[in-house]
This record gives structure tokens, C-alpha cells and sequence, in this order.
């Protein structure tokens, strides 16, 4: 099995500006990425970025880059340009590798991608992990997702899904026992020919209101392969506190 990692990185971030150029133990965060990315079974591992100074930082530490243009509303737009520009084959597999997520797990990379190679039927892969806790099945930041007998997505959500009706008939925020209740992990195998299309298929209702996109795939009857592991990956670099979390890991590291 062959893929390609790409790795999406702007440089506008509302909460940390310039965040792919962050320093973390000496080199920018986009760049700790593209190491994690390059430690899988990845055949090429590309940044996409429409910032010439990422771009440039990117190509000083030895890692590919391309520039994109500025207007792509998701980093999935972005990974579709990228496609194109690297004239990759339609039955390429692509892993959308975030590039605030320094601490990315190279094996899971490999899983998800190796979940859309042995699922046919799948124009998408994805992951997730068992909700344990009833606050992260409460908490509207934390995505949930359900999921078919044969494993792929039948919704995803900010809400608490599926909803336990008789565990919560009383009221009050509580996980019920036996609940296959999944958190959703953000890392995308795509099948290229998918990826394509992507920025041309039509933004749904669903997608508007839960402001998530993919559920743009679902809304337009492709489908998602879901793999459930047992282990969620370190939340990537959203804010300062992040930023500081992820230092100390690499500086203990060093």
C-alpha cells in the first residue's frame, strides 16, 4: 500500500497567528509535524501552505512544500489543489495530516491509511476513540460520531450521540454503562479521485449547522470508514496553554 501525506498549514490563525512558525524545541511546529509524518510508511510527505515564509522554513529543515492559493475555505480544498498539482493518480491514497499536531502518532497515520485500502466501498477513512467520560460526551468541542455494524459513519456531531433515552429520561449529563459512544480523531485518509471532486460537491444543511465538514461527504451519499482504537492521540496546538503542553513534551523528550 502507497500513500501520500499532506499537511495543510496557514499562516492566519485567530487565536495563535502564525502558528505553523511557532517554535517548539527549536524548529517551527510545521516542521515537528512533517517529522511525525515522515516517521510512517508514507511514500512523500508534502506541506501546503500559501505563505512564502512557511514555505520557506519548511524547505530549510529538508521537507517538500508547495504553495496553494489563499482563498481555500477548508484544508481539505487546500489537500485537492495539492492533488492536482502533484498530478497524483485517482486511486492515490492521500492522509490529511494536520499541521497543528506536532505530537501526531506516525502509526495511526499508517492505520487510517491502510482502513481505506482494505475498504472499497470507502471514499473516506477516519478515526476515533470510546468516549469514557461524560464530559467529553457533553462538550460540544469534542465531535462524536456513530457508526454502522459494518464500521462506517452514519453521523457526525457536536451533541451527545447516540442519545441513552432511558439512562437520561431524569435529566443531567451522565454516560450510560455500554454506551458505544465514539470520539471523533481528525485524521482523513482520502481516495484521490474523491479528493478531487471534493471542492465541488455542494455544502449541505447538516454541514452548515454543525460547522463540519465532513459531513459534506455523508450529506452527498459517499462513504466513511471509521477505525476504532482504543488510544486518543495529544490534542494538537489551539491556544497558548497547548503551545506550553506540547514544549514541555518535546523539552522531556530532549
Amino acid at each position: 500500500m502507497s500513500f501520500v501525506a499532506i499537511i495543510p498549514a496557514r499562516a492566519a490563525s485567530s487565536r495563535l497567528p502564525g502558528k505553523p512558525l511557532l517554535d517548539i524545541a527549536g524548529k517551527p511546529m510545521v516542521v515537528r509535524t512533517a517529522e511525525q509524518a515522515a516517521r510512517s510508511g508514507a511514500a512523500r510527505v508534502v506541506v501546503a501552505t500559501d505563505d512564502e515564509r512557511i514555505f520557506a522554513a519548511v524547505g530549510e529543515h529538508g521537507f517538500e512544500a508547495m504553495m496553494t492559493r489563499a482563498d481555500h475555505a477548508t484544508g481539505t480544498d487546500r489537500l485537492a489543489e495539492v492533488a492536482g498539482l502533484l498530478a497524483l493518480d485517482d486511486s492515490q491514497i492521500v492522509v490529511n495530516v494536520q499541521g497543528d499536531e506536532p505530537l501526531v502518532d506516525p502509526a495511526q497515520i499508517d492505520a487510517v491509511a491502510s482502513l481505506l485500502a482494505r475498504s472499497p466501498e470507502a471514499s473516506i477513512a477516519t478515526c476515533a476513540s470510546p468516549i469514557r467520560d461524560e464530559q467529553a460526551l457533553f462538550n460540544p468541542n469534542a465531535v462524536k460520531v456513530v457508526c454502522g455494524l459494518r464500521g462506517q459513519a452514519l453521523y457526525f456531531s457536536r451533541a451527545p450521540i447516540p442519545w441513552a433515552r432511558d439512562a437520561l429520561a431524569r435529566g443531567g449529563a451522565i454516560l450510560a454503562p455500554g454506551l458505544p459512544a465514539l470520539h471523533h480523531i481528525g485524521l482523513y485518509a482520502y481516495r484521490c479521485d474523491f479528493l478531487k471532486r471534493f471542492p465541488a460537491l455542494p455544502s449541505g444543511p447538516l454541514e452548515k449547522f454543525e460547522a463540519l465538514e465532513q459531513l459534506r461527504a455523508l450529506e452527498n451519499g459517499f462513504a466513511i470508514a471509521v477505525l476504532t482504537t482504543d488510544s486518543h492521540p495529544a490534542a494538537g496546538v489551539d491556544t497558548e496553554s497547548d503551545l506550553a503542553r506540547v514544549r514541555g513534551v518535546f523539552a522531556n523528550r530532549l
